[in-house]
């Protein structure tokens, strides 16, 4: 979980904004948690936008509106049904904790071609390489600019990028460095996670276009 510190806060057209100390990975679409700012703006809540600049109101389309003549970085915003609030200095946290479950126990066994008793040493080490994979594929495409849902793949492409780079972090147990584990006195094939084919499926690094 990441916690990031409210600077400031302001309410206008039943949409709160909230200022942070530093920047976040918060995307829009996200869950967080506001706590510590008052009664008004505390609770949990989808973000709706980052606005970079200052939020002055929604126009007749419902469209929001921002002062670019103002920058304010690193703002988060989100509906809230309330009276408006100028904007001043505040205190709090905002809570961030994706988890990301594109990929199942069951999926990457059957990607594998095995079946792994529970419990066993095995399943549980199943059941981290799944957690670390998603959170990983998930925090990957949100560095290369993808919004996406936190419980729905975006796509059969994606969904076989996770599910290989599940399965070699499982494949990987025991073993040191770059090489898989073995007992083999023919040595051992290098071992690669994140695959070519891997970031072809997962589309990332996402080339940045001005």
């Amino acid at each position: 979980m990441a916690t990031y510190t409210v600077t400031n806060k302001y309410l206008i057209d039943n949409f709160a904004v909230l200022q942070l100390l530093t920047p976040s990975e918060i995307a829009v679409g996200s869950s967080i948690t506001v706590a510590g700012v008052d009664a008004t703006f505390n609770g949990t809540y989808t973000v709706r936008a980052l606005p970079q600049y200052l939020f002055i109101g929604i126009d007749t389309e419902g469209d929001l509106l921002y002062d670019y003549q103002v920058p304010i970085a690193d703002q988060v915003l989100y509906a809230k049904t309330a009276s408006d609030v100028e904007r001043v200095a505040a205190s709090g946290t905002v809570a961030y904790d994706p988890v990301c479950t594109w990929v199942t126990a069951a999926q990457v066994m059957s990607y594998l071609g095995i079946t792994i008793a529970n419990p066993s040493d095995d399943y549980t080490l199943l059941t981290q390489s799944v957690s670390a994979g998603n959170q990983f594929c998930y925090r990957r495409r949100q560095e290369s600019s993808y919004i996406d849902s936190l419980t729905t793949s975006p796509g059969g492409d994606v969904t076989l990028g996770t599910l290989m780079y599940c399965a070699a972090l499982w494949r990987s147990r025991g073993s040191i460095e770059a090489t898989y584990a073995t007992f083999d006195g023919m040595g051992s094939a290098p071992q690669q996670s994140l695959t070519p084919i891997v970031k072809q499926l997962l589309g990332i690094p996402r080339p940045a276009v001005a």
